[in-house]
């Protein structure tokens, strides 16, 4: 006589034989939803690695133009007489 009882844990329901089954009857309703959930897991964590690798990408090419721009105005500002360097030695006493 197969006996078997019914627990419940975090909503999830198994079943526990309490005979010997020494033959495996399949999977269970709970390996199919943890294996949907490690599949779906899975599947979020590709996509946010995906997503880093772009945001990577994205900070490096910022960061490219931010240094050409940075030079750009530094030659502009050497190039202006307004923003010529005074030698604050000279004027400190």
């Amino acid at each position: 006589m197969d006996q078997t009882e019914s627990a419940e844990e975090d909503g999830v329901f198994t079943t526990i034989s309490l005979a010997d089954d020494s033959v495996d009857s399949g999977s269970t309703v709970s390996d199919s939803k943890l294996d949907c959930e490690q599949v779906m897991m899975n599947a979020d964590m590709e996509e946010l690695s995906a997503r880093v690798d772009a945001v990577k990408e994205e900070n490096l090419k910022l960061k490219s133009e931010n240094q050409v721009l940075g030079q750009y105005i530094e030659n502009l500002m050497s190039a202006s007489s307004v923003f010529q360097t005074t030698d604050t030695k000279s004027k400190r006493k």
